[in-house]
Order: structure tokens, then C-alpha cells, then sequence
């Protein structure tokens, strides 16, 4: 396993259509991931502006070691590096990966395979981009109001406003920059006071089972207003 993989994101249950040319669009999969990604792409539409796609992964590549490499397979490429790459030629998307630095950021579209639970349930969903406050509590220190936007990494949100995500130095020491491996990023969310927070993903009941509420923030897109409380 490649230990430097960095992955940054959990899918985002509601993306404006508009910005992303597949229909029914539900989720976008964003992460950073350290060169060489081990990718293997194809057009979309041969000999069209289309897009690419995964067509596989090296297992000598970031990209396999990460815990979405299951996922990864026949999804397209939505952004590189923040850029709109799904009616890019081929050659161009190439060009945005290659010239984009280490770590590169890169979301993937997900489709919508009909209602989930949460859906269901009821769960209100925002669109990517819409503003929201995250409430960090966290003792020893005032109450936090932070401004972000849905689609934001939790885990880079906090730590851009300055947030003591990694407190105690075996924390500092043994923190993996955001690679889902460490669990020290890890924080709680106070449900009754979130809106719009899908259930957590499988990684996560994996890595956190004592901590059902936790979340691990590197994984973790913003989905909507929130209150966590930080250790």
C-alpha cells in the first residue's frame, strides 16, 4: 500500500445539473491523490469531446491503495483540480492531470441508482455550493460559527479557520494528512442539530465502530449546516 494517498472526500448526495452533463447525476466522489495516481482512463465516446473515464486501476498507483478503489472503475471524470473536464477531448484531460501539482484533486460523478434510505426518511439534501455555518464546539475553547459551502472537505475546512484538529503530539505525529488511515481527524456530529448529513459510510463503521456519531473529516464533504464537537 502506497501510504501517501490522500483522500478528501465522501460523496455529496445533491449537485447542481446544470455544471455536470450526465443526467440524474446524485454524487460527486472527490479526492486528492498523490502521483502517480495508477488510473487508467478511455474517452467517454470514442473520437468525441466527452469526457474520460476510469477504465482501471495499477495497483501501483495512489488511486488503488485508497478505500473508494472498488468504486473507482467505469466512473467519469468530473473535475481535475477544480477545472469542469466532462466535455474535454481526451488529449486535454490528460493535459489538466499532467500539468495539475501533487497531490491532485480529482471528483468523479456518481449516478443516481434510484431513492435511497435517507432519501426516504425524509432527509433534507443542499446543493453543492450552497452556503452553510459548521458549529465547532470544542472544550477549552469558544464556541466556533464557521462559513462554508456544501462540497467543501470537512477536514481542510476546519483546519483553514484554524480549528485544533489534532491535538496532543502523538496526534501531530501520527496525523497521515488526510489519508482515511490514522483516525485522528475524527470528530462528532451532533445529529439533532445537522441538517442534511447522509448515513456515514461503510470505511467509517470500519475504522470508528465504539464511535457511531463520529465522523472522520478527511473522508467527509460537507453536506450541510452542522454542529461537531471537536477533542
Amino acid at each position: 500500500m502506497i501510504p501517501n494517498n490522500k483522500i478528501i472526500a465522501k460523496t455529496v448526495e445533491s449537485v447542481q445539473q446544470s455544471k455536470y452533463s450526465t443526467t440524474q447525476l446524485a454524487a460527486l466522489l472527490s479526492m486528492d491523490l498523490e502521483k502517480p495516481l495508477g488510473i487508467i482512463l478511455e474517452e467517454v465516446e470514442e473520437n468525441t469531446a466527452q469526457g474520460v473515464k476510469v477504465e482501471e486501476l495499477s495497483d501501483a498507483g495512489s488511486a488503488y491503495s485508497s478505500p473508494f478503489r472498488d468504486q473507482l472503475v467505469g466512473l467519469k471524470v468530473a473535475e481535475v483540480m477544480g477545472t469542469d473536464v466532462t466535455a474535454m477531448a481526451f488529449d486535454d484531460v490528460m493535459d489538466c492531470i499532467i500539468n495539475a501539482p501533487s497531490p491532485v484533486n480529482i471528483s468523479f460523478e456518481v449516478e443516481d441508482d434510484g431513492e435511497d434510505e435517507d432519501d426516504a426518511a425524509g432527509v433534507a439534501t443542499f446543493e453543492v455550493g450552497t452556503a452553510i455555518q459548521i458549529k465547532v464546539i470544542q472544550e477549552g475553547n469558544p464556541d466556533k460559527i464557521i462559513d462554508a459551502k456544501v462540497g467543501d472537505n470537512l477536514r481542510k475546512t476546519l483546519l483553514d479557520n484554524k480549528v485544533e484538529l489534532y491535538r496532543g503530539l502523538k496526534k501531530k505525529l501520527g496525523n497521515c494528512g488526510g489519508g482515511g488511515q490514522c483516525t485522528f481527524c475524527a470528530v462528532d456530529l451532533v445529529e439533532d442539530e445537522s441538517e442534511g448529513w447522509q448515513a456515514r459510510m461503510d470505511y467509517e463503521n470500519q475504522k470508528i465502530p465504539k464511535f457511531p456519531t463520529a465522523r472522520l473529516a478527511c473522508v467527509n464533504n460537507i453536506q450541510g449546516p452542522a454542529t461537531i464537537r471537536v477533542q
